[in-house]
């Protein structure tokens, strides 16, 4: 599973082999001069080619002020740890996904109270109620 022990925090995700290869291929594949790091418009080409999406103007801002301003771009140490993150972070909203699916026994899209009462009543029996409201609030 990809939580902690306690559950409240996610651990830290390493990619597997055939994955970082994977994405060292899409870095070189984006920097086409071989200028040894990606542009902002590279990046954005990166993130298509691997999440499907276009980074939002904020996401490309926020990486592109992360990276070290004696350089030109993003160097390949820095997207790989960047798209470790994204990925992570990707792993962690599914698993959040999978969890609220398994407790909106309806499919309603939101949980109800008794949605709620019975999905801990399973997790953990001995909760109180009372926090279980404190919870659900």
């Amino acid at each position: 599973m990809f939580f902690s022990q306690a559950g409240a925090r996610p651990r830290t995700w390493e990619a597997s082999q055939s994955e970082h290869k994977k994405w060292v291929e899409v870095f070189k594949a984006c920097d086409e001069e071989n200028k040894g790091y990606l542009s902002r418009e590279d990046f954005k080409v990166a993130v298509v080619m691997l999440f499907g999406y276009k980074p939002s103007k904020i996401e490309a801002d926020s990486v592109m002020s992360s990276v070290d301003p004696n350089t030109s771009g993003i160097l390949l140490k820095e997207f790989l740890d960047i798209v470790r993150k994204k990925k992570e972070a990707q792993l962690y909203r599914n698993e959040i996904r999978h969890i609220f699916t398994a407790f909106d026994r309806h499919y309603h899209g939101y949980l109800t109270l008794e949605d709620f009462k019975k999905a801990f009543k399973q997790v953990a029996p001995k909760l109180s109620e009372r926090i279980i409201l404190e919870v659900f609030r």
